[in-house]
C-alpha cells in the first residue's frame, strides 16, 4: 500500500482513520480532502492505490464521486464509509462500483481487513450485506427505483431543503432539481414535499432530527 486518498469533511474523522492506516501501513502516503469535488480532482490528476471516502460530503456526495471515479479509473478500489445502515445504501453503493461499504461505527474494526481484501481486486462484503444482495431479486420499496442522483435529491427535499438550496449544494441547475423532483414524486406515487417527508421518515431514510 503506497498512496491512499482519504475524503471526509470532518477533520477529527480523518485523524482517526489516518491513525488506523499509519499503524498498519507506516510508509504509506496519505492525502486528505474534505469534499467530493476535491476527491475527483485528485483522482483525475494523480495515481492512487486506494480511495477511502465518506458518503455524505459538501457538494458532490461520496456516491456521486464514486461514479465519476469509476469512469476515470474503473479498477481503482474505493471503500465507502457511512453513518447510514447497510440496508439503505450498501447495495446501491456496491452496484455503483465500490469495493466495500463500511458503517463508520464498524470502520475501526473492519477497515484494515477491508483494505487487504479490496487491494487484491476483491470486494469486501459483510454477512449482512451478502444476505441483502442474495435477497434483492426484485424491488421491495419504491425508493429503490430512484437513480443515485434522484435518491440524493429525494433525501434533501424530504429534509426540508428548497430547490435553490439543493441546486447550490449539488452545483446543478434549478431546472435540473425541479425535473428530478417531478420524477421522484412520480416514481414514489406521491404529490407533495410533505408526503415525501412522511415517506422518508417512515422508511428510516431521514429522521425528525434531519428536518
Amino acid at each position: 500500500m503506497k498512496r491512499i486518498i482519504l475524503a471526509d469533511d470532518h477533520s477529527f474523522v480523518r485523524l482517526g482513520l489516518i491513525q488506523i492506516l499509519k499503524d498498519e501501513y507506516p510508509n504509506a502516503f496519505i492525502k486528505e480532502v474534505a469534499d467530493g469535488e476535491s476527491l475527483i480532482k485528485e483522482v483525475t490528476l494523480q495515481e492512487w492505490d486506494l480511495v477511502i471516502s465518506d458518503l455524505d460530503m459538501p457538494g458532490r456526495s461520496g456516491l456521486e464521486a464514486l461514479e465519476q471515479i469509476k469512469l476515470i479509473h474503473p479498477y481503482l478500489p474505493v471503500i465507502i464509509l457511512s453513518i447510514y445502515p447497510d440496508d439503505l445504501y450498501a447495495v446501491r453503493v456496491l452496484k455503483a462500483g465500490a469495493s466495500a461499504y463500511l458503517n463508520k461505527n464498524a470502520a475501526p474494526y473492519e477497515l484494515v481487513d477491508a483494505i487487504k481484501r479490496v487491494t487484491l481486486g476483491k470486494k469486501y462484503i459483510t454477512p449482512d450485506i451478502a444476505e441483502k444482495l442474495l435477497l434483492q431479486k426484485g424491488v421491495s420499496n419504491p425508493h429503490e427505483l430512484l437513480s443515485n442522483r434522484e435518491f440524493e435529491i429525494f433525501k434533501l427535499v424530504a429534509a426540508g431543503k428548497t430547490i435553490t438550496q439543493i441546486a447550490e449544494s449539488m452545483s446543478i441547475a434549478l431546472t435540473t432539481v425541479s425535473t428530478h423532483r417531478s420524477r421522484i414524486l412520480e416514481k414514489l406515487q406521491l404529490h407533495t414535499n410533505a408526503e415525501l417527508t412522511r415517506y422518508a421518515i417512515s422508511h428510516n431514510i431521514i429522521s425528525d432530527i434531519d428536518r
